[in-house]
C-alpha cells in the first residue's frame, strides 16, 4: 500500500474482494470466518470508510488463508535526518 488514507484502503478493499472471489466465499461466510458482524464487514469492505483497525485486517486476512504485511519504508528522495 503505497498511499495513506482513503485511497490505500481502496486497494485493501479490492484485494480482500479478489481474495473471497478466489476462496469462493461471500459476505455472510467471511463475517463468520472473521468472528465479526455483517454489518463490521461492510465497513471494512467500505472503501470510504477510512476507520480500520489492524486486528480487522489481520483476521481478514487469517480468513483468507492470506498473510497481511504492514511496513514503514521511507519515501523516495525522503533527506535523513541528523
Amino acid at each position: 500500500m503505497s498511499r495513506g488514507g482513503a485511497g490505500g484502503k481502496e486497494v485493501l478493499v479490492h484485494q480482500i474482494r479478489i481474495a473471497m472471489e478466489r476462496v469462493g466465499i461471500g459476505k455472510a461466510e467471511m463475517a463468520r470466518r472473521m468472528g465479526t458482524s455483517r454489518a463490521a464487514l461492510e465497513r471494512l469492505l467500505d472503501p470510504e470508510n477510512g476507520s480500520i483497525a489492524l486486528g480487522t485486517l489481520f483476521r481478514a486476512a487469517a480468513a483468507l488463508g492470506s498473510e497481511l504485511r504492514v511496513e514503514l519504508r521511507p519515501r523516495r528522495g525522503a533527506q535523513r535526518r541528523g
